[in-house]
């Protein structure tokens, strides 16, 4: 080989030497300054292990800004596996800590996983069991931030709010129905491991702020439903019913201000109780034969067809024949002769049937149809049933003359308030519902709020101003004298109801009573409606057990609403056999405990540790039936 040839291939070698030597250089700048972020990412995301962090539910308000739900911290337990030394000694330490057994642990803490979540056991522990866990200084285990639902009020309003899983996500009732706005977004815990999964110390790990979701703000209004749960609670120690409910709107826009629902539960530990009782919300869910509350439909569609007038006459001898069926009504004997107001402050079964008879099938089933019933009102809550309403094209006189009366068709409570806010509000068959409005707390700005919607015209202002007197004359003169309030228009129905058992024929003795009271009946702004269940020990009236029940929730919710007494009222007619009568309360404020002198007509209750009475209820110059209980504070 000559000397050329060897120069030659020295040439060529330095020359593809130069040639790599390039193209690594241009490879390596090509990674490093085009390809170079995407590839650190990648890296990155390769060391990261990424703890979940949940985002904090909204709240849930009432119509004041009164908390109903909230959030309070829950911290969670999670584990980088790889960076655990000692799975014994850990393990040990933290069973001890959040009282389980070191084999659940372990079973975690020996997952061949990048981030292991100690659930259940770990999930929502105590602000204390955290503490613990992070003075405990255990290499691989991560204390997180985590919230749990908090109740204020614990199990009132239960069945209407619902309850969240262990996921923060919503399983029943509002927190399910507004999930979505609810929900708050996840965060995370970014932590920068080597392969091995050893924790990298000199690299800042990243933290992603979870979001918390949107506040809803209910119509109910709190100061109601305490005092709606406590009547409640007195009438169940009372009378042990099957199940009892109560519901309370405003007849005007069908906002619900209050809902209760016996037997109830408490939504942080749901799983104590039955689906039974979690799952049938009674004022939407029960259905039944509402009784004589439904007479005011009936009265309602014969006023506007103008088939009778109240001042009419109307002979009831006590029943009626219909297709050879004798209707009778609840008073034995009957009525006698009386005007068809006296018909609905009497609940005259007989009346009804003539009333009925007179519109005929189709006129009565389509006011039925108007009014709501037989489908569902569309509240904004879950659960709903639709009633059961006969097929106008299947049935006979028998069936339409005791639908007049209240029995064959069953409704739910809120088709029912929903029919009678029409009838006495004008004629506007409104929207029921109860979500108030939505807000972000983090900008203090309201993103959605709810307005009244009217879905038909049923019936005239004249009719409704009719049904308005005659119902306040039911409470004054009729079967609902024991929801009167003094000064205070209140009006209402009653409903005593037999149930119908499995085999389809009526219960004997099995009864629900119920009442349905508004007031003030020139410009009502409240409706009450309770139905108590087959109630133990006392007469099957609905006069007698329910109305007196409406009565105190009326007279105990009219002032926090600001809705003041009027002058204007029907007489509270007496009957001596019945009636208590009335007294004129003394002003007992400002007088020493030691000074009070009792009362022969009125009992005095006095609550407080105080030596001086600061407040009263009712107030000075409000008067009492005799016997009645007036409350002294001597505490504020």
């Amino acid at each position: 080989m000559n000397k050329f040839e060897i120069n030659k291939r020295i040439f060529i070698l330095i020359l593809g030497t130069v040639l790599v030597v390039a193209i690594l250089i241009v490879r390596v700048g090509y990674l490093q300054i085009v390809k170079g972020n995407k590839i650190t990412n990648l890296a990155v995301d390769l060391w990261q292990r990424s703890i979940p962090i949940e985002g904090q539910r909204g709240n849930i308000y009432d119509r004041n800004g009164t908390l109903i739900v909230g959030s309070q911290l829950a911290p969670s337990v999670a584990s980088i596996n790889k960076q655990v030394d000692n799975i014994d000694e850990t393990s040990l330490k933290l069973a001890k800590i959040l009282n389980t057994t070191q084999e659940k642990i372990k079973k975690h803490l020996e997952k061949n996983v990048s981030i292991e979540l100690i659930k259940p056991e770990g999930r929502k522990i105590t602000v204390e069991q955290a503490e613990k866990i992070m003075s405990a200084n255990l290499d691989g285990i991560y204390v997180v931030g985590d919230t749990r639902r908090y109740y204020p009020y614990d199990s009132l309003l239960a069945q209407t709010v619902g309850f969240t899983g262990i996921d923060n996500q919503g399983i029943a009732g509002l927190e399910f129905y507004y999930e979505d706005y609810l929900s708050g977004k996840k965060g995370n815990l970014n932590v920068t491991t080597d392969a091995k999964g050893d924790f990298m110390h000199d690299i800042v790990g990243e933290y992603q702020y979870p979001n918390k979701g949107l506040d809803i703000y209910l119509t109910v209004d709190m100061r109601v439903q305490k005092i709606m749960e406590r009547v409640v609670e007195n009438a169940v120690s009372q009378y042990s019913p099957d199940q009892m409910l109560a519901i309370a709107v405003n007849p005007k826009t069908m906002e619900i201000y209050g809902m209760v629902s016996y037997p109830n539960f408490s939504p942080a530990e749901y799983q104590k109780s039955s689906q039974e009782i979690i799952n049938r919300n009674l004022p939407i869910w029960m259905s039944y034969e509402p009784g004589s509350t439904f007479k005011i439909i009936t009265y309602a569609a014969g006023l506007e067809e103008g088939v009778f007038s109240i001042d009419e006459v109307f002979h009831d001898i006590g029943y009626s024949m219909v297709g050879g069926v004798r209707l009778k009504d609840w008073k034995p004997g009957g009525h006698g002769t009386q005007t068809f107001l006296e018909v609905i402050q009497n609940s005259c079964n007989p009346g009804f049937v003539e009333i009925g008879t007179r519109l005929g099938i189709d006129k009565l089933f389509s006011y039925i149809d108007k009014f709501g019933f037989g489908k569902k009102t569309g509240v904004d809550l879950l659960g709903e049933s639709t009633g059961i309403v006969f097929n106008p094209d299947k049935i006979g006189p028998l069936e339409l003359a005791t639908s007049a009366f209240g029995q064959g068709n069953s409704v739910t409570p809120i088709q029912l308030l929903t029919a009678v806010s029409a009838a006495i509000n004008g004629g506007d068959l409104m929207q029921p519902y109860i979500l108030h409005s939505i807000g972000n707390d983090q900008t203090a700005e309201i993103v959605f709020e709810t307005k009244p919607e009217v879905k038909d015209k049923v019936i005239s202002e004249q009719t409704s101003d009719i049904i308005k007197y005659a119902l306040e004359s039911v409470v004054a003169k009729g079967t609902g004298r024991n929801a009167f309030i003094d000064g205070y228009r209140v009006g209402g129905k009653t409903g005593t109801a037999q149930k119908v058992g499995p085999d389809g024929t009526y219960m004997d003795g099995n009864y629900i009573l119920s009442f349905l009271g508004a007031a003030p009946m020139n410009d009502p702004e409240l409706m009450v409606y309770i139905a108590i269940d087959n109630p133990k020990n006392t007469i099957q009236y609905g006069g007698v057990v329910a109305a007196p029940i409406v009565g105190e929730i009326l007279e105990e919710s009219l002032p926090l609403l600001n809705i003041e007494k009027q002058e204007e009222q029907i007489e509270k007619e007496l009957r001596y056999y019945i009636d208590k009568p009335l007294y004129v309360i003394d002003n007992y404020v400002g007088q020493k405990v030691k000074d009070i002198k009792r009362s022969i007509y009125y009992k005095i209750e006095i609550i407080g540790d105080g030596d001086e009475i600061v407040a009263q209820i009712p107030i000075a110059k409000e008067k009492v039936s005799e016997g009645g209980t007036i409350v002294l504070y001597t505490d504020d």
